[in-house]
């Protein structure tokens, strides 16, 4: 897992406002249905380089309670 140098000030996926973001290159799991800190997590595809990853923008539950 990475955190990318320069992350976009919102959300690309959702355009709202997220508490962390991390870049993944390999296999990961998502499960939030008991997650007392994070609500939703959107999903990006980008290219690093050469290689594909996958950036997660984690939202809170106060982030979402609106959208």
């Amino acid at each position: 897992m990475n955190v990318p140098e320069e992350p976009p000030e919102t959300c690309p996926v959702c355009d709202r406002a997220y508490e962390s973001v991390s870049e993944h290159d390999g296999g990961l799991m998502v499960n939030l249905l008991d997650n007392d800190r994070y609500r939703r997590v959107c999903f990006e595809p980008v290219l690093v380089g050469e290689g594909a990853r996958v950036r997660f923008y984690h939202h809170t539950h106060e982030q979402t309670s609106s959208a």
